[in-house]
């Protein structure tokens, strides 16, 4: 299959992107109810917000080493190489995490957490460095549903091995190494039909990578996207930490909170498809990309208000579903959309600081507003309590998305009139 074949066909080459997303999203949902699972059996709830700084500081020197990977290799080369590693420490965790000790929780809550963010930005980048805006606002929604049917499969897949087949938790970090290794298989493929093409690194771009956060700062448009993209992440954790309080306090036992995980996952991606497919087109073609932003803090207000009037199991999932399911749908196709009037040259390194170091960054506040309204302080707040944070933080979501909206639309009419 040439080059010339693929890319005169867009919709093999979707097709191809929709199954790489597929299969990195389905060993994900192994990988996260197991590491949850185990997590709140050896620590706790009252741990989480100590692993998720933990995570934040870790993933801050992985994004460094990054970039002079990137810098020296061609990212496709990188990603099979990140993804082969990945299937290395996740046979070498499986026998350690049969009787865990906190520290190997801990670690590997971090690993789980850490491969997520870099599986899908990785992904998403060399998916970016294809399409102009006009074809994301064709295609973004299918390739992104790609990553969510894959999400319905593998919380499924898990819910199943555990319950049906008998596997048990640790067993599932053995079904993801399979899963990734086909990704490595079908990234290659891709290479070989020329969906993916390496493009050299140049001074100019060695430059802007060696600026980085300095060429966000100095651009207002990124500054913004940074702004909603790290008040999301703020408000993700806060409800994180009140939906696994939830799930530690109802089910007793590591098997039984996997699966239930795994099926509150897959309801989460089955959720989420039906606003890619039903939803999100309808929204980019008649309101726009800014719409589709609105969404998510709009969904995660209302579902905050049904919580704290009725703090349970059923409600904290619900508002778990309302944050994630609209975040990995129309949040995400919209977002993405964002980067591709973007210069290319900025598109990398924009990415590698807002959504692998920055989105990180404003977890560990997040965090230690858990850790310091629920644990440090004299008088200490509920779970419940803290939806009178994410209510606040949801309205000034809302307002900068309001100057998003503004930059967005100029950006827009600056382009028509330089193709006029």
């Amino acid at each position: 299959m040439t080059q010339d074949t693929t890319q005169n066909r867009p919709l093999l080459r979707c097709v191809f992107l929709f199954t790489n997303f597929f299969l990195i999203i389905a060993a994900l949902y192994h990988l996260k109810p197991a590491s949850r699972s185990i997590f709140l059996e050896v620590l706790g709830s009252g741990f989480l917000p100590y692993v998720w700084i933990a995570t934040a500081l870790t993933l801050g020197l992985i994004v460094s080493f990054y970039y002079r990977l990137i810098a020296r290799f061609s990212r496709l080369h990188v990603v099979v190489a990140t993804v082969s590693i990945i299937i290395v420490l996740l046979t070498a965790f499986r026998p350690l995490l049969a009787h865990p000790e906190p520290i190997t929780a801990f670690g590997f809550f971090i690993f789980v957490d850490i491969l997520s963010v870099v599986l899908v930005e990785q992904f998403w980048s060399l998916t970016n460095s294809i399409y102009s805006e006009q074809e994301g606002k064709r295609w973004y929604g299918l390739i992104a549903t790609g990553g969510l049917v894959g999400g319905v499969a593998g919380g499924q897949a898990t819910d199943m091995l555990i319950r049906q087949a008998g596997l048990q938790t640790i067993d599932l970090l053995l079904v993801a190494a399979a899963i990734l290794s086909g990704l490595i298989a079908l990234t290659l493929l891709m290479q070989r039909a020329g969906l993916y093409q390496h493009i050299s690194v140049t001074a100019n771009e060695r430059d802007i990578e060696k600026g980085s956060w300095r060429a966000i700062l100095a651009n207002r448009y990124l500054k913004l996207i940074a702004l909603i993209v790290l008040l999301a992440q703020m408000v993700g954790p806060l409800v994180e930490y009140q939906f696994m309080t939830v799930i530690e306090a109802t089910l007793s036992g590591r098997d039984e909170r996997t699966a239930f995980l795994g099926e509150l996952f897959s309801l989460l991606g089955a959720v989420a498809i039906a606003v890619n497919v039903l939803i999100v087109p309808v929204v980019h073609r008649w309101l726009g990309i800014i719409a589709g932003l609105s969404a998510q803090p709009l969904a995660v207000f209302i579902g905050s208000l049904f919580y704290i009037t009725s703090p349970s199991l059923v409600t904290g999932s619900a508002l778990q579903i309302a944050d994630r399911g609209l975040s990995y749908s129309i949040n995400r196709a919209s977002k993405e959309l964002l980067y591709v009037s973007v210069n290319p040259l900025l598109i990398f390194q924009a990415k590698a600081w807002i959504d692998m170091f920055g989105y990180r960054l404003f977890k560990v506040l997040s965090s230690f507003l858990i850790l310091l309204l629920t644990q440090w302080l004299p008088f200490r707040a509920s779970s419940a309590d803290l939806t009178w944070l994410v209510l606040l933080i949801c309205i000034g979501w809302g307002l900068a998305l309001v100057l998003l909206s503004k930059e967005h639309g100029r950006r827009v009419s600056a382009i028509r009139n330089t193709r006029q």
